[in-house]
């Protein structure tokens, strides 16, 4: 049965490490080199006027349907946080059909916007449609808990143990935290803890040393898992891309 390709992304607003150039059309086409099946991304800049002002080549469209354009994809987008000259939230992208979505606000805090964005599609081939999961969560440790717990709750009420689930995205759990929770309460597994023994460093992109961004999945194989890393990830966002292939059980 057909394999997918998953990749999780922070995209840190179309902005290279410093936030001195915009990078997006370059992400744009190292993303197309690999066409994926499935992207989820975390700070994708719907609309950010003063960048607007500022970058010449600052896309007309909102960064999800910029990246979705020239990925030939389909692209879900959840705002998280809002501001006066723009928003910003999680995406997915996918080439195939989204049959429902939903965006979860996870916030704990009034200084921290932080969602979930829950879609529901079908790959090509599979037998049963699969619900992807794509987070962006708190910087604090105390924080991070109570969404991970949060999370987990909703999932065993709302989403039925048998449905392939993806969760993906950027965790900020340098700790290793959130792997024993999310593998005890729901019965999710790390790629990279699965695969190699470990989590992917995937931060800062030029010399990662945290790792900060997973990939979990429930009810699917994983073929291989790797970082993209080297040139021109390491100069494109701050975060590195991680990439999973996956197939049905």
């Amino acid at each position: 049965m057909n394999s997918i390709s998953v990749i999780t992304y922070n995209i840190h607003k179309g902005m290279s490490p410093l936030n001195r150039h915009l990078r997006v059309d370059d992400m744009a086409d190292a993303l197309a080199g690999l066409a994926p099946d499935m992207l989820f991304l975390q700070e994708v800049q719907g609309k950010n006027l003063e960048r607007a002002l500022r970058h010449q080549r600052w896309p007309t469209q909102p960064q999800h349907d910029f990246l979705a354009s020239r990925l030939a994809h389909r692209a879900v987008y959840g705002l998280n946080a809002s501001y006066e000259h723009g928003h910003h939230g999680n995406a997915l992208l996918t080439r195939f059909h989204v049959s429902h979505w939903c965006n979860r606000d996870i916030s704990v805090n009034r200084f921290e916007s932080r969602g979930v964005l829950q879609c529901q599609l079908q790959p090509d081939g599979w037998p049963q449609p699969v619900v992807a999961l794509c987070g962006h969560f708190n910087l604090l440790a105390y924080d991070r808990r109570k969404q991970y717990r949060g999370l987990a709750r909703y999932v065993q009420e709302a989403i039925a143990e048998h449905t392939p689930l993806i969760l993906a995205g950027d965790f900020n759990d340098w700790r290793g935290e959130a792997s024993m929770l999310l593998r005890r309460e729901l019965g999710l597994q790390e790629v990279f803890l699965e695969t190699r023994g470990s989590h992917a460093q995937s931060f800062p992109a030029r010399m990662p040393m945290l790792a900060l961004d997973r990939i979990y999945v429930r009810g699917l194989r994983v073929e291989s898992a790797r970082v993209l890393s080297g040139k021109p990830w390491s100069v494109l966002s701050d975060h590195l891309p991680l990439c999973a292939q996956l197939s049905p059980l």
